[in-house]
């Protein structure tokens, strides 16, 4: 696909049953730039390839052993402009650890961007977006998916911001030393005094202050100490589906009034309630038949407990998680909050291949705006949906940085547990 003009670039073969977007979105796409909030395709190939990361062909990962979401070929299917690539690290390793799996995913990050200079250019701006979409690559930023990937310290994510990193996600499962996590128990009743000068040192650098993954009472937090439009890069509606990673709508209100965005996640466990359940049910069940390191019904009988586990999946069928029901987040929050307030995070290569009927890969994306066009979005709205609304935000980030430039860095020592409010 080496330099072929952007219309040439629209037409190349949809791969798998993903099908061309029609007339309608593919002007809507072309003039907004499609960006996704939140995709794990680095942290997915590091885990996956080792050393083989660094050369392996990734314009089709189709025919791989384990199928990959995403590829070259399917991100121009899928018509994506811009793409917020993930580095995530396990919250549970020491935080020097995290920091150089994170320089080594960064790294990762730009060298993809060499290799296939025709598909991609890194961007820290939004007009940096807007440019690249407009000559034909896909803009590429980069999100650390985690507070606790700079180890307590500012000057880290200072370093970050210099490498290119465009937002922070202030926790990542457990709760951290600074925040709580939506997944773990609380410890400081939202972000402590260090938690809030992160917030404000990101406000600084014009770096993106992500929710997704922080406890409600964190996120309440946030959105009061922030001078600057939030996001959350891939979390849903909590209305429609009860999972604490999720965003109530009181938290939508609060977005709403701060500008920023929430960028709607297709993983089944954010999207249904049902599947919610039925995946707790399953991991209980694992429990009780075994699953190490706990002492089952079956423990020490690996071959019984699989063909039990087989068995309580034949008569307890996954519920199925479908596109309309993503599409109905979306209106969800675009009800709750407004139409300027809600993107897409799909978190391809992050949820184990396991996605919504019609969203299985990023070649999907135009299914999801046929849908809501059939609904009755308009070209606007659809525009905004798209990438508009995360380009304000983005706007609106600079701005504030270029106000705070001139004031000194955030440098507040060593984070201590909140005293209670």
């Amino acid at each position: 696909m080496k330099h072929l003009p952007y219309f040439a670039l629209l037409l190349v073969a949809v791969p798998g049953s993903a099908q061309p977007p029609s007339p309608r979105i593919e002007r809507v796409l072309k003039a907004t730039p499609l960006i996704d909030g939140h995709n794990d395709w680095a942290e997915t190939l590091h885990e996956r390839e080792g050393d083989g990361r660094w050369t392996l062909d990734l314009k089709d990962l189709r025919r791989t052993p384990v199928a990959y979401d995403t590829d070259i070929l399917r991100l121009r299917a899928g018509r994506v402009g811009g793409q917020f690539w993930s580095v995530f690290v396990s919250a549970d390793l020491p935080g020097p650890e995290q920091v150089k799996q994170t320089l080594e995913q960064i790294d990762l990050i730009h060298a993809i961007v060499a290799r296939y200079p025709d598909t991609f250019e890194l961007a820290r701006t939004a007009g940096d977006v807007r440019r690249i979409h407009k000559a034909g690559r896909i803009a590429s930023l980069i999100g650390v998916e985690g507070g606790g990937q700079i180890d307590n310290s500012l000057a880290v994510l200072r370093t970050y911001h210099d490498l290119g990193a465009a937002y922070l996600t202030l926790t990542h499962v457990r709760t951290i030393d600074w925040a709580d996590s939506a997944t773990d128990n609380p410890q400081h009743d939202g972000l402590t005094p260090f938690g809030e000068s992160v917030v404000r040192e990101l406000n600084r650098l014009g770096m993106l202050v992500d929710l997704s993954h922080v406890s409600e009472a964190t996120m309440r937090d946030a959105l009061r100490v922030t001078k600057a439009p939030v996001i959350f890069s891939h979390s849903s509606a909590r209305a429609l589906d009860d999972h604490p990673r999720n965003v109530s709508d009181e938290v939508l209100k609060l977005v709403s009034a701060n500008g920023g965005v929430v960028m709607v996640n297709f993983a089944p466990v954010y999207i249904s309630e049902a599947y919610r359940r039925w995946s707790a049910e399953q991991a209980a069940e694992k429990t009780l038949l075994g699953a190490p390191p706990y002492n089952g019904l079956l423990v020490g009988q690996p071959d019984r407990a699989a063909a039990a586990l087989a068995q309580w999946q034949r008569e307890h069928p996954a519920p199925s998680v479908t596109l309309m029901q993503v599409a109905d987040h979306i209106e969800h929050i675009a009800k709750i909050a407004g139409i300027d307030h809600v993107g897409l995070g799909g978190d391809y290569d992050g949820v184990g291949n396991i996605l919504p009927e019609g969203l299985t890969d990023v070649a999907t994306y135009p299914a999801l705006f046929e849908e809501l066009a059939r609904r009755g979005w308009s070209d606007s709205d659809l525009a905004k949906l798209a990438g508009g609304n995360v380009l304000r935000v983005m706007e609106e980030a600079e701005k504030v940085a270029t106000v705070l430039k001139s004031r000194a860095p955030e440098n507040p020592g060593t984070p201590t547990r909140c005293p209670t409010k």
